[in-house]
This record gives C-alpha cells, structure tokens and sequence, in this order.
C-alpha cells in the first residue's frame, strides 16, 4: 500500500498544484477564459489561503501532491463558504483520496459556515456524481455573479 497524506499547502506545492489544476482543466477542455484556468490565483495558493476562513489542502502519495482542494468565503454571504479548486490526476480519481480530502475541508468548514458551495462543469461526469453522493444538492443558478462564468453546474450542501 502507498503512503497517502493529506496536509495543509506550503508555499513550495504553489507551481505543483497550479500543474495539477492545469493538467485536469486542459482534459476537460476547460483550459479556456470563465474558469479556473484563468484565475490570477492559480500560482498562489498559499498565500492566498491563509486568510480568514480559507484553507488548501494538498493529497501527498509518496512524497508526490496527487489532489488538492480549498475552502473560501463567499462574497456577500457571511454562512456560506465555497468548496474551490478541487482537483486530482487522473490515476487517483476512484481511490477515494477526494473522498478524504472532501471530509477535510467540509470538518473545517462546518465550524465556521453553515453551508458550503461549489462551482463545476457538466462534462465532468464523475466529479458531479461524487459531488452529489456526498450530499450536495443542485441548484439552477449560481449563487454569485463570479469570474468562473463558464461553469454550467453549481451545488450546495448544508453543514
């Protein structure tokens, strides 16, 4: 069995994860403008984690960061924070690292929100079945205006 670790992001896993996120956005098709591709944040995590609220998680196998996701605030609504920037390589996706790496944030956001938020795409089938197991319900529009305006799925989930 590989050892599998899940921490907090260090400054050092910024390029990694931005990488990562990359890799995922460009099989997807979703290395265009209205999506994280285009986010000014993407090479910045750490830093930008460390505000009030926020926290970036990052899956280790081996020493290797294989998955990642973040928790943020969302604008205007003092509850409600975001699941963001959930990724994995492909080779880890059924394994059940998302899995745990989901707990993690959700453990952290239900002491400080009331429910959680996410964006997403349709074409990512698996991620929308994984999100919708885990108990987020779909919404029919999104929350906030927001710079990812090419996601087409949005969710919620009470904490």
């Amino acid at each position: 069995m590989r050892s599998r670790k899940i921490r907090e992001i260090e400054e050092k896993d910024n390029l990694l994860i931005e990488q990562l996120i990359r890799t995922c956005l460009k099989e997807f098709g979703a290395d265009k403008p209205g999506t994280a591709w285009s986010d000014p944040d993407l090479g910045r995590f750490y830093s930008l984690y460390q505000q009030p609220g926020s926290k970036y998680w990052v899956a280790e196998e081996e020493g290797h960061i294989v998955a990642g996701c973040g928790i943020g605030p969302v604008a205007a609504h003092q509850d409600v924070c975001e699941l963001q920037k959930m990724y994995a390589e492909k080779e880890q996706r059924g394994t059940g690292i998302a899995e745990k790496l989901l707990q993690t944030a959700l453990t952290f956001a239900s002491e400080r929100y009331k429910q959680c938020y996410l964006e997403t795409l349709s074409n990512m089938h698996a991620a929308n079945r994984f999100y919708q197991k885990q108990g987020f319900q779909q919404m029919d529009k999104p929350l906030n205006e927001s710079e990812h305006y090419a996601c087409d799925v949005w969710y919620i989930k009470n904490l």
